[in-house]
């Protein structure tokens, strides 16, 4: 095929997109969750509770939300997952070095701290994966909003570490807050994941099969005890992503046309749902005691503090230590905003905190109050670090 025309055929994924010119994204999610507050703290607080309570199918509409509908963004999150290992900016090892050490120190500094001021109550150490997470949306929202006054090379960096921020946060949910399992269902959805390989292996390309095993592949994980939204990871991962040879970004890719079907879909829709149906929490009666309790503190804390201390130390270290090098064009001015909008969590963090502490509304209450602080800290300090660092960046000309 001539050159010009296999250019034409290619387009730009759903992610990179969004990463170049995605700060609406970022704004819808804000903006749901401002909502919701508003929402639940005025006269319509006790319909909004009641409506999110509400009995559909025998899963109430939270249950449908939360593993339904995310089930959706997290399909969306495999697809991104395998095209950013397969054809993107994780495709080789020395690519992933930078930002898979920036995810490690993210996900493990939040976590101590959170395990430090609440290691004396058995009950909430099990919310300790809660600030581990990164908002991919909210995070590189931000970050479009400063457009050319932030290096090209930061946002990839950023995207990449968000990306092994969600495979973390995904084994993380698999692993430690799967509930008791059943065999038979577990058996049942291991025997359909075979099946969604099989095509893959066999290079069948139409996406309708794949899409109706996975509506299966669900509901066998619904109902074997892992969390079902696992299932929209394991569907993602079995998508085609190329049709020919040499043309991984072919715009008839099944991956590529899923992933652009569904993205403004997950985000202008599903995600702001969530935020509407999550961030909702009552001010009333809120205490001193409330702000101050293990679980706020401990989410905060390990937001705020934990992800920039972990990232921006982590990242410090490789780079001293002849690992891998600083993002092109990207002081560390740039690199310490970036790590402060790693604190961002909110999406990540509001679920693993429902998955924590289900059937808990005192301890729910204390992780949303905990995830807005931080994030919105985070996101504040972030936005102000980088806004200094670009300006410096515009007086004195490319960092190298």
């Amino acid at each position: 095929m001539p050159a010009p025309t296999r250019l034409a055929n290619r387009r730009i994924s759903a992610l990179r997109t969004f990463m170049q010119g995605g700060a609406s994204g970022g704004l819808a999610l804000m903006a749901s969750a401002v909502l919701a507050l508003i929402v639940a703290n005025s006269p319509l607080g006790p319909a909004y509770s009641a409506a999110l309570g509400t009995s559909i199918g025998g899963l109430s509409l939270l249950h449908w939300i939360n593993d339904g509908l995310m089930a959706v963004f997290f399909l969306l999150v495999g697809l991104e997952i395998k095209r950013e290992l397969l054809d993107g900016q994780l495709r080789t090892w020395p690519d992933r070095t930078l930002p898979g050490i920036a995810a490690l120190g993210g996900m493990l500094l939040p976590a101590l701290v959170y395990v430090a001021v609440n290691w004396s109550s058995p009950t909430t150490m099990r919310g300790w994966a809660i600030p581990a997470a990164t908002d991919i949306a909210f995070a590189l929202g931000v970050l479009a909003l400063f457009g050319s006054r932030v290096p090209v090379s930061l946002k990839v960096f950023l995207t990449a570490l968000a990306i092994l921020d969600d495979l973390g946060a995904i084994l993380i949910i698999a692993v430690f807050y799967t509930a008791q399992l059943d065999l038979n269902y577990l058996f049942a959805a291991a025997m359909t994941l075979s099946l969604l390989r099989a095509l893959n292996l066999f290079g069948y390309v139409r996406l309708a099969p794949y899409l109706v095993l996975g509506a299966v592949l669900w509901f066998c994980v619904l109902k074997s005890g892992v969390h079902a939204t696992v299932a929209g990871v394991l569907l993602g991962l079995t998508i085609p992503l190329r049709t020919s040879p040499g043309q991984p970004d072919d715009a008839a890719s099944p991956l590529h046309r899923l992933e652009h079907a569904i993205q403004p879909w997950s985000t202008f829709l599903i995600l702001p749902i969530f935020g509407f149906a999550n961030a909702g929490v009552s001010f009333a009666g809120m205490t001193p005691a409330l702000l101050l309790a293990p679980v706020t503190l401990g989410v905060a804390l390990g937001l705020f503090v934990g992800k920039q201390v972990g990232v921006f130390g982590f990242v410090w270290a490789a780079v001293r230590m002849g690992w891998a090098n600083r993002p092109a064009q990207a002081s560390w001015m740039h690199v310490y905003g970036v790590a402060l909008l790693c604190g961002v969590g909110f999406t990540m963090s509001l679920f693993i905190g429902l998955l924590a502490f289900a059937g808990r509304p005192e301890l729910e209450a204390e992780t949303k109050v905990g995830v807005l602080m931080g994030s919105l800290a985070s996101m504040l300090v972030g936005a102000a670090v980088l806004a200094v660092a670009g300006g410096r960046r515009r007086m004195v000309g490319p960092v190298v």
